[in-house]
């Protein structure tokens, strides 16, 4: 087996060289990952503003059961979509299984409780302070939804790419719902487990430095955010 120094020289090699093959990784790869986000803010940034801004009962089982999907494993995501999507399942008439659309369906499932539930600490604490002036304006459900979500828009981008970095690094469940297709349904952290597995260091090496390298600007990112929140707040 060659050096660490020798691979990793080698995998540098690899990402300067733009090979055809790692770009269509990483294009699918986020193309995977944003789409799911999108879907799970679509979910997820509604249902945590509501459960954030309204008492009704059963809120604290319904805060503990989202707290608690926050930690679903990968894999039993993966094997229940599976069992979904299979010949045998109920949605298997639809043919989605080894496709980008289970691989999304499957992050969805896992980044909208981490969306919903970073969303209503955010919201239940901007209600907090905008309580009695809700009250005494009269503002509806659907405006004081409307309101509080877009105050709290800073804070919800960073929840957004909190979720991205979730769904880009996870690799149990698209493994077992996309099957790792070559051309099909192949991404980065899929490819990494295959290529490790068979000894092509430098591919996964490569795809793992840009995988590190996205996680770095979505940090980056989310400090700037931050950042831009805290100067906005003082204006």
């Amino acid at each position: 087996m060659e050096s660490f120094s020798a691979i990793f020289m080698e995998a540098v090699a690899l990402i300067l060289s733009w090979d055809p093959d790692v770009i269509e990784i990483i294009v699918l790869s986020l193309q995977v990952t944003i789409t799911a986000v999108a879907a799970a803010c679509l979910i997820g940034l509604p249902l945590g503003a509501v459960i954030g801004a309204f008492r009704f009962p059963l809120r604290t089982g319904v805060i503990v059961a989202l707290n608690t999907l926050m930690g679903l494993p990968p894999v039993v995501v993966g094997l229940l979509v599976y069992l979904m999507l299979s010949a045998a399942g109920p949605l298997g008439v639809l043919g989605l299984l080894y496709t980008p659309t289970a691989m999304i369906v499957a992050q969805t499932i896992l980044v909208t409780p981490i969306v919903a539930a970073l969303t209503r600490q955010v919201i239940e604490d901007l209600n907090g302070e905008y309580a009695e002036q809700f009250a005494s304006l009269g503002v509806g459900p659907l405006d004081r939804i409307l309101a509080l979500l877009w105050d709290a828009r800073y804070s919800l981008l960073t929840v957004a790419l909190a979720g991205f970095g979730r769904a880009v690094a996870e690799v149990g469940a698209v493994i077992i719902v996309g099957g790792n297709i070559n051309h099909v349904t192949r991404v980065m952290t899929t490819t990494i487990a295959l290529e490790t597995s068979k000894g092509n260091m430098q591919l996964a090496l490569a795809l793992g430095l840009i995988l590190l390298t996205i996680a770095v600007i979505v940090n980056g990112l989310l400090m700037a955010i931050r950042g831009t929140a805290a100067r906005a707040a003082y204006v």
